[in-house]
């Protein structure tokens, strides 16, 4: 039961009637009217203690109460895309906002509110409840909250088979605030799939500021050797993207493009039958060609992906760019982890163990490792880069085992530099002859 100053004053008006007083000493006692101390009384004498709590003064009836009509192609809506999303070749949603546009098509007036929507769903049995989290998280970790597109693009994997048994790996990438998605299908994980992807991610949705993946071997560059940097770590360095490995075993760090999955396994995955690679690429081609110009992603407001990515056209990485085949070179840049404190108060960066000084092991921290030409350093901090408030904990000289390159910049192919003597000798020319033209 609430406890608060006027359930108390209540329930001490019940213990003195109930003591043998009547309702007129009751209330002088309190200072209180007679007819609030009747009314407590009959309260208490119909409901209990309980209803020494009150009610709710809520209006019963809603003033603006939707009318039959409009409820029912609320219910019809929801019925049509249910069936499209199970038998159709559509994306699938059936939420209140694909409710509202299939509204909105038919001229349907007035347009519900996408809250009217749902009630009406809720109330007709046709949603389905929201799942919660099975238990409160245990460990708070700083995380990054881009405002922009192009600021944060998240990668993971989602493994399929195909028909006859044969498992692929399914690479997604999203970006975080537009919802631009791309994805390819590989035989297989390794290192060389991973870099291959990460290629194409920049090529099509552009280099964003940070790149989140997860801790697999083949991001990571795999759990055997101490401070190894692997092919995607160095081939991030190169690029100019700030690689961010989530927390292990924290799928919700990476929740955006792990939502994803769910609209990407339905619409290729499910009800149908593809039996080579190059079938779930046509089909996952379609799939996001229709996403990135659907208008039904809540966080949005009304705009499709591929609006709202391309307000600012992202610096994307040349088309022509070749992954090397021999071992890739450090480059100057960053590098980080979202990582928890073991209770032995230290954080597992890259396969060895760093001390964390008064650790929380309720709070997670942010691993940053900087690369630059006299060297590398691991720094702790207590969050993310962008916080102004953040404090770096502690600091480590980062072992490494070869030089830091300054970050590449373009140099003038030899087409490049005939074209650039010729542009000189044609202007030198024209100076001379506009000298003699002044002087004669």
């Amino acid at each position: 039961m609430r406890s608060s100053k006027e359930v108390i004053e209540r329930q001490q008006a019940i213990h003195l009637l109930r003591s043998g007083r009547d309702v007129k000493e009751v209330a002088t006692i309190l200072n209180r009217h007679k007819n609030w101390v009747r009314k407590w009384k009959k309260r208490y004498e119909l409901e209990g203690w309980q209803g020494l709590e009150g009610h709710s003064k809520a209006p019963k009836r809603h003033g603006k109460k939707l009318c039959e009509p409009i409820r029912e192609a609320i219910r019809q809506a929801r019925s049509e895309l249910e069936a499209e999303a199970t038998i159709g070749d559509e994306l699938g949603y059936i939420g209140p906002l694909a409710v509202r546009t299939r509204l909105k098509e038919k001229g349907v007036e007035p347009l519900p509110s996408r809250a009217s929507i749902e009630r009406i769903l809720k109330e007709s049995g046709m949603s389905k409840p929201k799942r919660g989290e099975d238990e409160k998280e245990k460990i708070i970790y700083p995380h990054l909250k881009p405002t922009a597109p192009h600021q944060l693009c998240q990668i993971d994997i989602v493994p399929h088979f195909l028909t006859g048994g044969e498992r692929i790996s399914c690479f997604n990438g999203i970006d975080v605030v537009s919802r631009y998605p791309t994805g390819q299908a590989f035989k297989h994980r390794r290192s060389q799939d991973a870099a291959e992807f990460l290629i194409h991610v920049w090529q099509e949705i552009g280099i964003p500021h940070y790149t989140q993946v997860d801790n697999e071997g083949c991001f990571s560059g795999g759990a055997t050797h101490p401070n190894v940097l692997g092919k995607v770590v160095r081939l991030a360095l190169q690029v100019g993207t700030e690689l961010v490995f989530s927390p292990v075993y924290h799928p919700k760090s990476n929740g955006t493009v792990e939502r994803f999955h769910q609209d990407y396994n339905n619409y290729v995955w499910q009800h149908t039958y593809l039996r080579h690679l190059n079938d779930v690429q046509e089909r996952s081609k379609r799939f996001f060609t229709l996403y990135r110009n659907s208008y039904h992603h809540s966080a949005l407001n009304g705009y499709s992906p591929n609006q709202i990515h391309l307000q600012k056209p992202p610096t994307k990485l040349e088309d022509n760019f070749i992954l090397p085949s021999t071992r890739l070179s450090l480059y100057e840049g960053r590098i980080h982890f979202m990582r928890k404190i073991e209770t032995d108060g230290t954080v597992k960066v890259l396969n060895s163990s760093w001390k964390v000084p008064k650790p929380d092991l309720k709070k997670g921290v942010w691993v940053t490792i900087t690369f630059k030409q006299t060297g590398a350093t691991l720094s702790i901090f207590d969050e993310v880069p962008v916080c102004s408030s953040r404090k770096c904990l502690i600091s480590y000289p980062f072992p490494l085992k070869q030089p830091v390159l300054s970050h590449p910049t373009k140099v003038l192919e030899p087409p490049e530099l005939v074209d650039l003597w010729t542009t000189f000798f044609t202007q030198s020319v024209h100076s001379v002859a506009r000298f003699f033209n002044t002087i004669y």
